[in-house]
């Protein structure tokens, strides 16, 4: 396996984030860690509880490294399990509340988990499989034969802080990065991944007595790359169990939110609040994106009538380069995600791996201090992944191409890998084609990213019947979206009397986009 070897500035951090937290619980106990619904959580409240989940994952024999999964919505539980796990050396594998029960089943035989927390309603995706598998099994929220009680166990545990000793290259985190039929990729990531993205802190002000409103879901690293800094700025982070637009500028006007972290989607959503100008939202200090592109015309939209700064974030799970646009401070570059971020490099590169001319278009290839460790038990997907300048260092492939305005602002265009992103959720294409392709009376499909004015872009699928079939393509579609996630249903199906190939055989996908992206605007 070829050494990942991030680069590290020379202000890189020697304390964990465990360590942070402990000294923020010591200095400012009283003071607010966590706001969810009526739940309001103190510093020592919190540290307490974190320390009575690491004991009880200690009691049931958890060992440095040991994967414990969570499937729920957002909640006061999921955070404190969150910093839990971690302070007791384990490493926190959060689930997707949108997968399927067969991808969900694949992603903990293949992390061999622990254990698993689970909130009552998700259980029903778990239960035709967990009690086979090998692993403790608690319940956050409700009540069932096979799942001990959350609140009972945690509450006997010890409340003292175990102290567990904990290196940089520890394992800190593990997340799927898709799964709907096809094999999940874990993408893991260690405590010095984690803690590079801590030099963030201070600069995005974090640490200045934050209020920081999370929205979307903590299986996410949309939101962990939020959730995880105000917690070390000695913050105080505010969880939405399920985002609503209106209940989300509700709480920013009666809880003086400073900071959020949002997918394209919900700034698209809260923008169209009827009433939107009628909240007070002028304690809002910073705005973040992220997941995937935010449109101009949104981005326009937000600068004149959202307050405070919009800064644009693009880059990967599985970490790598990272451009920032700070949207306010760059008006006429709205149409870009943003110029480097300090200690990052991209290279573009062309289908040889040789770097393409300023200008021309070359899949994203980055390099930086937040590198994962690489894909969970996969080092030949993890080679497959990297891509090498000529003194040797590892970039990460992105699969997304682009190019670098004279200015130094990377363009985005077309997805090399045909992921398609909907509502800030990555979705492989082929994973949806192959449920397709399962279909006796399917004879060909391909699946497009169409645009979509609710979720940015909505799968579509393309499909060829065989002689003689009668089904429709509704009877197609529903079919199709009975086997898959949630989130990863198609939107619709069109029957096609044909699908256009190139000579060597791969269907040509940008001919099939093309007649449903021609008309829109950026």
């Amino acid at each position: 396996m070829i050494p990942i070897n991030p680069p590290q500035s020379d202000t890189a951090p020697t304390e964990t984030i465990i360590d942070r937290l402990r000294e923020n619980a010591a200095t400012h106990p009283q003071k607010l860690a966590l706001v969810c619904g009526t739940q309001r959580i103190t510093w020592g409240a919190f540290d307490a509880r974190t320390n009575q989940v690491a004991n009880l994952l200690l009691d049931i024999g958890l060992t440095k490294g040991d994967n414990i999964a969570i499937l729920s919505a957002n909640s006061a539980a999921y955070a404190e399990l969150f910093i839990g796990i971690v302070k007791a050396g384990g490493c926190v594998t959060p689930l997707s509340s949108m997968a399927s029960s067969e991808a969900l089943k694949k992603m903990l035989v293949d992390c061999g988990s622990k254990a698993i927390f689970a909130a009552g309603q998700y259980a029903p995706l778990i239960e035709g499989f967990v009690a086979n598998l090998p692993l403790e099994r608690f319940a956050i929220d409700f009540k069932r034969d096979g799942f001990a009680d959350y609140e009972t166990v945690v509450s006997a545990a010890a409340d003292t802080d175990p102290m567990i000793p904990l290196e940089m290259s520890d394992a800190f985190n593990l997340i799927y990065s898709s799964g709907t039929t096809g094999t999940p990729k874990g993408i893991l990531h260690n405590h010095q991944m984690r803690a590079a993205q801590m030099e963030r802190v201070s600069p995005n002000g974090y640490d200045d007595n934050a209020r920081t409103l999370i929205s979307t879901p903590l299986y996410s690293n949309t939101t962990i790359v939020s959730f995880i800094p105000t917690l070390f700025g000695g913050s105080t982070v505010h969880l939405m169990p399920k985002f609503d637009a209106r209940g989300y500028l509700e709480i920013v006007q009666s809880e003086g939110i400073t900071h959020t972290m949002l997918v394209p989607v919900q700034y698209k959503r809260i923008m169209d609040v009827p009433d939107f100008g009628q909240f007070d939202l002028s304690s809002m200090r910073v705005k973040f994106s992220t997941s995937a592109p935010l449109r101009a015309d949104v981005k326009a939209d937000v600068l004149e009538r959202f307050p405070g700064k919009l800064i644009e974030y693009y880059g990967l799970t599985e970490g790598g380069g990272v451009t920032v646009l700070v949207a306010d401070e760059h008006p006429t570059k709205l149409h870009t995600v943003g110029q480097l971020a300090p200690g990052n490099d991209i290279r573009l590169i062309d289908a040889q791996g040789n770097e393409v001319a300023q200008g021309e278009v070359g899949e994203i290839c980055g390099r930086g201090p937040t590198m994962m460790a690489g894909y969970f038990g996969r080092d030949d997907l993890t080679a497959d992944y990297i891509w090498q300048n000529a003194e040797g260092e590892v970039y990460f492939r992105s699969g997304d191409m682009g190019s670098f305005d004279a200015d130094g602002f990377l363009v985005l265009s077309d997805r090399k890998k045909d992921m398609i992103i909907s509502g800030g959720l990555n979705i492989f294409a082929n994973d949806l084609e192959l449920v397709l392709l399962d279909d006796a009376d399917v004879t060909d499909a391909a699946v497009i990213g169409i645009p979509s004015e609710a979720w940015g872009e909505t799968p579509l699928g393309l499909v060829m019947l065989r002689d003689g079939a009668s089904r429709t393509a509704d009877d197609i579609l529903a079919a199709a979206n009975a086997r898959l996630g949630k989130s990863h249903r198609l939107s619709a199906v069109e029957l096609r009397d044909h699908l256009p190939r190139s000579t060597i055989g791969k269907i040509l996908k940008k001919d099939l986009r093309a007649p449903y992206w021609e008309k829109k605007t950026p």
